[in-house]
């Protein structure tokens, strides 16, 4: 059975090299100015550096450029986009079509992976961005297993999915928690505010806290759960979706390399010894389950159900 690549978001530089040692095959990176939602920022220095190290190692590295842009940024995408064609990505992530102008116009070697974060789900879709020049499309997280599986069928483009880590509910380009909840009723609460960190939005009825975060994209609103499928692959993987990303926003980098290290043995069972993995997999999910913060709890998000935030 065909191994898919596992797809890791790394904090900084200097993890490149333990989470290729975990078993990762590639690495998203970027910088927040380009990107949506990095678990790190890489400045240019380090991304020219985290590319040197992983393709030493024979990994992958993808630059994230899927953030909304305005008029404003034009000349910014285009001095990137000039210096990816020097440091040479193995692809860059897009979701505004500007984005996929300027590459083949500066720099028609580069990969191209489609990624609006959304908006994936169909196959037509998908087959659409992949004749303008896509090589894979970012599927969206709303997505049931039957869905994805149905699109891998169909599709003309590598297809990623998202297997572990929180997912983006809200994001607005404003900057919400500077100038809207300070002036609204008591419903949602927000937390450490001050800190810019471990910031929540507070919903009392559900008992659900929300995680939130603002940076030069705006506001985002996370998950209150956490989407961990390393016992669910089987299907997938028969299907031969291309790519398995676990997201790690928000994390620690000792739990992004404990949870690659886990989903490495999960593929690799699968791949070589179904019946292995048939008696692993509770086993498997068990330890995912010993290392997550208490405060997020695993579920399946829209895989084998409509989940409700």
């Amino acid at each position: 059975m065909k191994k898919p690549e596992l797809l890791v978001t790394p904090t900084n530089v200097n993890e490149i090299e333990s989470l290729s040692a975990a078993g990762a095959d590639a690495f998203i990176i970027g910088e927040q100015k380009f990107g949506l939602r990095l678990a790190g920022e890489f400045n240019r220095n380090d991304i020219r550096e985290a590319i040197k190290i992983a393709h030493r190692h024979g990994k992958k590295v993808y630059v994230a450029m899927n953030a909304i842009f305005h008029n404003d940024k034009i000349d910014d995408i285009t001095d990137y986009v000039s210096f990816l064609k020097e440091v040479k990505p193995d692809a860059v992530v897009f979701g505004d079509p500007a984005v996929l102008m300027l590459v083949r116009e500066i720099a028609p070697e580069l990969q191209l992976h489609w990624n609006t974060e959304t908006t994936a789900t169909n196959w037509y879709t998908c087959n659409y961005w992949g004749r303008k020049g896509a090589k894979r499309a970012v599927l969206a997280r709303e997505l049931s297993m039957d869905a994805i599986v149905e699109m891998k069928e169909n599709a003309e483009v590598e297809i990623e999915v998202q297997v572990h880590g929180m997912t983006c509910m809200f994001q607005s380009k404003r900057t919400l928690l500077g100038n809207y909840f300070e002036y609204q009723g008591k419903a949602l609460e927000i937390e450490n505010r001050k800190e810019q960190k471990n910031m929540f939005l507070h919903d009392k009825e559900r008992q659900n806290k929300y995680p939130i975060f603002e940076d030069e994209n705006g506001t985002h609103i996370m998950s209150p759960n956490d989407i961990c499928i390393i016992d669910e692959l089987q299907d997938m993987m028969e299907a031969g979706v291309d790519s398995f990303k676990i997201d790690g926003i928000l994390k620690t980098a000792e739990y992004i390399v404990e949870i690659t290290k886990l989903y490495r043995e999960a593929i690799d069972v699968v791949a070589e010894n179904l019946e292995e993995y048939e008696e692993q997999k509770d086993s498997l999910l068990e330890k995912a389950e010993e290392i997550q913060p208490k405060d997020r709890p695993l579920d399946t998000g829209f895989f084998f159900k409509e989940t409700v935030y």
